[in-house]
């Protein structure tokens, strides 16, 4: 087989490629290990900064994003038993977020990708990207028992943090950033009412809660936990009253509870791989970068990666601009880096990490200086909608 870019992973960022390259003529193919059902089955986050929404809208697959999404024009920061809501619209000149669902992202990419009669191949086994360094790399994976080889001028590693695309770089050629978290996030979904019409992020000394919502009877709710935890001690109703101990009591009041549909715990990290490019291969998303959820980061930073590569690919294929390849680590990292940051900070300053007395103190001081101030709100508005997409040119 032949095409120009083999991409590796069919989550949503490798859909997204995809359906952009697909959209400018550019002929792809996506090779994925696990099933339809198996990625439409993984339950994430779901807040879509402006600049995501605006890809999808590029990318012709937003028109149900557009209608049954909701529009956040603000959040909430609970500490102390106080409620500051942080303006995004006012204080970014009226920039806003979206909730809606990475799941429902996902299918309407999928949707999207079949009706465009693209190539795509699932539970592929063994898939090895190969000679990416070279002149002529190729993907090989194995398929009803047969190997097969995919021939091409670009490989785009969207395959996530344990895919292969990452792992297949010799380790000189890499360098790993990493910081482990020590508690993890037991989440759950519930079919009930949102507590709040917009999120609410909760620092207590009990530790960290976030209310949040899939739609107007969907709930998603997350309480900091220990990574020695499991799911099945937390029973739901263990679960409830956990979180409503770490809201304010007029919130606490009105949480309509219900059994849960979906339990997790995820552990938290920060990580980031450069370079991102080698040769031939670009990584995207995940198998670069990961960030804490506490920022809303993770997907809308692998949108941003999608946007990079794709217009430099564009230009590659349209105005032969082979001198924008080599740009592609440089402009995705300034902006990873600076998520990162934002991420870390906002785990830092709402997490429990000791006993210790002094930093939950500490806390509260940096939480009330941050939102009595406008520079400071300003500060948490600009990171949270997204910071802009730099121009490839």
């Amino acid at each position: 087989m032949n095409t120009q870019v083999v991409i590796i992973g069919a989550g949503p960022s490798g859909l997204l490629l995809g359906r952009l390259l697909a959209l400018q003529g550019i002929d792809n193919i996506i090779v994925e290990a696990k099933s339809p059902d198996y990625v439409l089955s993984r339950i994430r986050a779901g807040v879509l900064e402006q600049g995501t929404q605006m890809l999808l809208r590029e990318a012709k697959v937003a028109e149900r994003m557009d209608r049954e999404g909701h529009v956040h024009e603000g959040f909430a920061l609970s500490f102390l038993g106080r409620m500051e809501r942080i303006d995004l619209k006012a204080l970014t000149g009226g920039k806003t977020v979206m909730v809606y669902g990475q799941t429902e992202v996902t299918k309407d990419l999928m949707d999207a990708r079949t009706q465009s009669g693209m190539q795509s191949i699932y539970e592929a086994e063994d898939v090895m990207p190969h000679d990416f360094y070279g002149e002529h790399p190729h993907v090989s994976f194995t398929k009803d028992g047969k190997r097969h080889t995919i021939h091409c001028d670009y490989i785009a590693g969207c395959d996530g943090f344990h895919g292969v695309a990452r792992k297949s770089v010799p380790a000189d050629k890499i360098t790993l950033f990493e910081r482990v978290y020590p508690f993890g996030w037991l989440g759950v979904l519930s079919r009930t009412p949102p507590v709040s019409d917009e999120l609410i992020y909760a620092n207590h000394e009990r530790g960290f809660a976030l209310c949040s919502m899939r739609s107007a009877m969907l709930s998603r709710y997350y309480v900091q936990c220990s990574l020695d935890d499991h799911t099945e001690g937390w029973s739901d109703a263990r679960f409830w009253d956990e979180l409503r101990s770490r809201l304010p009591t007029d919130v606490a009041n009105r949480l309509v509870t219900g059994p849960s549909i979906e339990k997790s715990i995820a552990p938290l990290r920060s990580f980031v791989a450069e370079p991102m490019q080698f040769g031939r291969m670009f990584l995207v998303g995940d198998a670069a970068h990961i960030v804490p959820p506490t920022g809303a980061k993770g997907l809308n930073l692998a949108a941003s990666d999608v946007s990079t590569l794709y217009n430099i690919l564009r230009k590659r294929y349209r105005e032969n601009r082979t001198d924008l390849i080599a740009r592609y680590s440089e402009i995705c990292l300034r902006r990873i880096w600076k998520a990162e940051r934002f991420s870390w900070w906002m785990t830092s300053i709402l997490h429990k990490f000791s006993d210790d007395p002094f930093n939950q103190r500490i806390q509260e001081a940096e939480l009330d200086y941050f939102t009595s101030s406008e520079a400071g709100r300003i500060n948490i508005a600009e990171n949270y909608v997204g910071l802009p997409y730099e121009l490839v040119e």
